[in-house]
């Protein structure tokens, strides 16, 4: 027999451990060089670790919060979702409905027809005024037009699926105008010059937003060449922001995609030729901005070349009393291409200028008895200025003109409806005959009769 000296290496802490633990590995037997038996127990840290519990606490109610927030982005996106499927399905049906069949109703195809039926009676009416004279034939065209007005309300009320109904009537009426126009007979007075000057609008004609179809885009224009080259002559140039700088225009080759908003060409300022107020024209394939203060710019729709001349005596203190920055206003007309203007000369009055269209420069210049920051906006019609002014809320008037060829100044009066009260862009066309403004964003026109 020999004596065994068992020795505890333990700490005082010992007495809480569990004796399973004893018996997992913790504890191991070596003899000692006496022969005596010693055993090595291996405890865990006995200090409890606070610390690290309250940091794994914080991590975990971190981490709901971040779920809680995830959940809510989820339901959030599922309403979005919703929607944006509804609306798809939606668009679809519209797009299933143009694939199967070119008779399927559209509203837009209505509109379209109503807008165009109420230019040829406007037409028509223009070609007997021109004329003075009474026909059966511009009675019968009349009578016509009346008829398929009501078609179109008929077939859009009760029978919209007989859309192709009335386009066959409408291209018959079509050719039968265009063979009235094109009747040695009958030559409107489009573009003549003989009278006497302006003696009434339309009421005004309003035909939709603008293209960005944005209530915020109220300082732009839209407008016609006013000499156009062949094959351009039902071509619209629309240019606006929310803001008085210029940076595109659109172009579109007839009314049916100005409407549709279907442009054939997007001619996006360069930033060196970015433009400054709203009051441009379109001349000889070729669009005219105010670049700068007293600096005239002239893009080629065709070839995209630039050029700009500088009216140096143009001030920047004198814009017209609807909007800020309108210092140089173009206008094309019967009689050529001009610009107006004010100086500190004189002493903000309007400045008319006739430009060189192939030198690009002023060519004559006449000062006017308008005061500009007074007026709503200026345009020119067969070599004469014409002013307008505010009346009221809702209506505008004519009240000044300056022959060019005479000198001779009017004061008078010639009320006309706005649509909205402010306005950015006023321009008459002679190709037409019509006074184009953008009125708060929207595509406004009148008819013009001279005396």
């Amino acid at each position: 027999m020999f004596s065994v000296l068992l020795l505890l290496l333990v700490s005082p802490a010992l007495a809480w451990i569990p004796i399973e633990d004893w018996e997992s590995g913790n504890v191991t037997a070596s003899e000692g060089d006496s022969g005596q038996c010693l055993c090595h127990v291996y405890l865990p840290d006995t200090t409890f670790p606070a610390d690290r519990v309250e940091h794994m606490q914080q991590i975990s109610k971190d981490m709901i919060i971040e779920v809680e927030i995830q959940m809510n982005k989820l339901v959030s996106y599922e309403a979005k979702l919703e929607v944006y499927l509804k609306d798809l399905s939606q668009l679809t049906l519209r797009v299933n409905m143009l694939e199967s069949s070119t008779n399927k109703y559209i509203k837009l195809d209505f509109e379209l027809l109503r807008i165009e039926l109420r230019e040829f009676e406007a037409l028509v009416s223009q070609l007997k005024e021109s004329l003075n004279v009474s026909s059966p034939l511009f009675d019968s065209l009349y009578t016509e037009i009346q008829n398929m007005t009501m078609i179109v309300n008929q077939l859009e009320s009760y029978d919209k699926s007989n859309l192709e109904v009335i386009r066959i009537e409408f291209a018959k009426l079509q050719k039968k105008l265009e063979d009235c126009q094109q009747d040695q007979n009958f030559k409107p007075d489009m573009g003549n010059c003989n009278g006497t000057g302006i003696m009434s609008l339309s009421k005004p004609h309003v035909i939709q937003l603008n293209a960005h179809l944005s209530g915020s885009y109220v300082a732009g224009g839209w407008a016609k060449d006013s000499k156009p080259l062949r094959g351009y002559e039902s071509m619209y140039v629309y240019g606006a922001h929310s803001t008085t700088r210029i940076y595109d225009f659109y172009l579109y080759s007839n009314y049916d995609k100005l409407i549709l908003r279907t442009e054939f060409k997007r001619i996006t300022c360069q930033i060196a030729w970015i433009g400054l107020g709203n009051n441009f024209a379109v001349r000889g394939h070729s669009i005219y901005y105010q670049r700068n203060t007293n600096e005239m710019c002239k893009n080629n729709v065709t070839t995209d070349r630039y050029d700009y001349r500088v009216i140096s005596e143009a001030s920047g203190s004198f814009s017209y009393a609807y909007y800020s920055n309108q210092f140089l206003d173009f206008a094309g007309d019967e009689n050529g291409l001009w610009v107006m203007y004010a100086s500190d000369t004189s002493k903000g009055k309007i400045i008319v200028a006739k430009l060189d269209e192939k030198a690009f420069g002023v060519e004559n210049k006449w000062t006017t008895d308008v005061y500009k920051q007074l007026a709503g906006n200026a345009f020119m019609a067969c070599g004469v200025m014409y002013a307008t002014r505010s009346v009221d809320l809702t209506t505008e008037e004519i009240f000044y003109s300056l022959d060019t060829k005479t000198g001779e100044e009017r004061h008078f009066s010639i009320p006309f409806q706005k649509f909205q009260e402010k306005y950015s862009y006023l321009d008459y066309n002679p190709t037409d005959q019509k006074l184009y403004m953008y009125n708060n964003g929207y595509y406004v026109s009148y008819n013009v009769k001279f005396n």
